[in-house]
């Protein structure tokens, strides 16, 4: 019904920028939230950016002044701006958003595949 593909994964070098997109596509009559969650192996995904469909975006704190969330409701697109990353940032990164897939239709949850992002010399 709906789906989630991120892109825009990669290698980058301490420093570095990259940014990272997420389209939904399918079934969608709206969507609240669009999120970024992070993971690394053995520990649990965490939050990194929120953007409410109207409102001010909010962040974790490892990652605040660094990265920035946008998104484009007309494309129902969702950006992450990573600048300054840190070999700490190396994780999958996946994108998640509240869909109804019409207007009698309850909130669901989707999440995309995940894309990589290293950060390493």
């Amino acid at each position: 019904q709906v789906q989630l593909v991120e892109s825009g994964g990669g290698l980058v070098q301490p420093g570095g920028s990259l940014t990272l997109s997420c389209a939904a596509s399918g079934r969608i009559f709206s969507i609240n939230d669009m999120d970024w969650y992070r993971q690394v192996p053995g520990k649990p995904r965490e939050l990194v950016a929120t953007m409410p469909s109207t409102g001010r975006a909010n962040y974790a704190d490892s990652v605040k002044g660094r990265f920035t969330i946008s998104r484009d409701n007309a494309k129902n697109t969702v950006y992450l701006l990573m600048n300054s990353l840190k070999p700490e940032d190396t994780a999958t990164y996946y994108c998640n958003a509240g869909v109804r897939t019409d207007w009698w239709a309850s909130w669901n949850t989707y999440w995309g595949q995940g894309t990589q992002v290293t950060v390493s010399s």
